[in-house]
């Protein structure tokens, strides 16, 4: 079976039906409590990813593994992003989904001995060819960057796993001066420093201003909870449509792959004659993950061009209607229809 490259690898993948082919035997216990908790769209997702891992399509896999996770976050779906990961030889990834799931593993009541055991053997093959860096400091919430990019915020729950070689590491958070170090870590290394942020030499406790919590009446000015609330909202809206528009490009690829395949097998004819039924199933099955991700695509880019609009609007206008503005939008996604389900006061 094509998942069994290695022991390890193969055994990350969580198998949430008898049915799923090409992953082993089932657990004893299915984990009914992971797909039952998930949406259908999550789910729809992740079995997508569960079938092009089967079939050693890594990339879209990978790509599928990660929109589940986006809309239903959990250590079964890290571990399976993980396995991906290393089957593709992002080390430094796998590394970082793996200590998510070894430690999900442990917290988890129903997980086996021989799952943690293979769960611990494959974070140790990622973490031999990354270097980590265990990294602490004294304010909370601060943003840590490594080579400019942002890495986490303190307290930092698992190393920072970094490419091997010098990196530069920023540790900064407003109200402080930012800290900066360099460091060298070697593949399966690990260092560990401390950070102390110290506020500007200017300011003096005694002199600070009190803080101020409203800068202007209630009632008056730019709600900026609609603001706020807004322009996350149209980011997040955005950023999926980026994600299904990779999934539908990539299922629309394998569908043509798959079509020329059954054309040099079987002549242009070969499905509507019903020769090679499996194969033209696998076509139209991709055929239609490319149409639904690619109309998710659409509703959520038409949706984040609403909601900016919206929030520009709100923006420029000076409210003066009592009360706190109350605002709430959410997308609606299905097979063939999107949009947002936007609710508020302002």
């Amino acid at each position: 079976m094509t998942l069994r490259r290695s022991a390890s690898i193969a055994s990350l993948f969580v198998v949430l039906a008898s049915s799923s082919p090409g992953l082993g035997s089932p657990p004893e216990q299915p984990r009914a409590a992971i797909t039952g908790a998930m949406t259908e769209e999550s789910r729809k997702l992740f079995l997508s990813g569960v079938q092009a891992a089967s079939e050693s399509r890594w990339e879209s896999a990978h790509a599928l593994f990660l929109a589940a996770r986006a809309l239903h976050p959990h250590y079964t779906i890290d571990g399976n992003l993980a396995a991906c990961e290393l089957e593709l030889g992002r080390y430094r990834d796998a590394a970082e989904n793996l200590a998510r799931y070894v430690r999900g593993l442990k917290q988890d009541a129903t997980s086996t001995a021989e799952e943690r055991a293979q769960g611990a053997a494959a974070y140790a093959k990622a973490r031999a060819k990354v270097g980590a860096l265990v990294l602490q400091a004294n304010v909370e919430r601060a943003v840590v960057l490594v080579d400019g990019v942002q890495m986490g915020r303190t307290p930092l729950v698992d190393p920072l796993f970094v490419e091997p070689g010098t990196r530069a590491v920023t540790v900064e958070r407003d109200g402080y001066v930012a800290e900066k170090l360099t460091v060298n870590v070697a593949a399966g290394g690990e260092i560990t420093r401390v950070v102390t942020l110290r506020e500007p030499a200017e300011r003096s406790p005694a002199l600070a201003p009190t803080p101020v919590v409203e800068t202007e009446p209630p009632g008056i000015g730019p709600r900026k909870a609609v603001l706020i609330g807004g322009a996350a909202t149209a980011g997040a809206a955005a950023v999926a449509g980026v994600v299904f528009a990779v999934l539908s490009s990539t299922n629309a690829g394998d569908a043509d792959e798959k079509e020329a395949s059954l054309g040099a097998a079987g002549g242009p004819n070969a499905c509507a004659a019903g020769r090679r039924a499996a194969d033209c199933s696998a076509l139209r099955r991709l055929e239609e993950n490319a149409a639904t991700f690619g109309n998710v695509s659409a509703w959520s880019f038409i949706g984040a061009g609403v909601l900016g609009v919206t929030t520009a609007i709100v923006w420029a206008v000076d409210s003066r209607a009592e009360g706190r503005a109350k605002f709430h939008a959410s997308p609606v996604v299905g097979a063939q229809e999107g949009g947002f389900m936007v609710r508020g006061t302002w």
